[in-house]
Parts: C-alpha cells; structure tokens; sequence
C-alpha cells in the first residue's frame, strides 16, 4: 500500500513541478534511431551482451532487445547507447 502511495506522489509532484514524467518515476528513456540505434537511460546495470542480444536490469524489471551485429558504443552507469540490427525490444517484469 505504501509503494502505491508513493508512486501516486511522485505523480502529483511531477506534475505540480512540471518535471518528465521518466525523471519524476525513475523510469526508462529508450531513444530509438530506426533499426540501427539504440540509446537507453536510467537502466540499474547490464546483465547480458552478445552480438544478438542486450539485456537491462531497470527499477521494475528487464528490458531485452534482440537483433544482429550488436556494439556497445558508449556505456556509462545509467546510459547505454547500442548499434546494430535491431529486431525486437521487450519489457520483461521479472
């Protein structure tokens, strides 16, 4: 009841405030540039990397994207930016 509580005032804040709804809720940014680019904010830590798949520990749950000929370009704390073949993106609450 307490996590409901809090996420309904995150809510109200962000919107009283005029903050992003992502910054407010701790929320993902993912920024797609077609097929070839994907830059990913606010991720909690990389779990997995091939060539075919990434896979992203978030606040609630994963994020998996999977394609072909994938390479980390930029990595930081809570940034990533992928290059590839991008074939599908999945939200995954485990």
């Amino acid at each position: 009841m307490a996590k409901k509580w809090a996420n309904s005032l995150r809510k109200w804040m962000a919107l009283k405030m005029e903050l992003p709804t992502d910054v407010a809720m701790d929320l993902p940014r993912v920024t797609m540039v077609g097929q070839l680019h994907i830059y990913i904010e606010n991720h909690k830590g990389l779990l997995v990397f091939t060539d075919t798949e990434l896979r992203l520990l978030l606040k609630q749950g994963q994020l998996l994207v999977k394609g072909k000929s994938f390479v980390i370009k930029t990595i930081l704390p809570e940034e990533i930016l992928l290059e590839g073949k991008i074939e599908e993106v999945h939200y995954l609450n485990e």
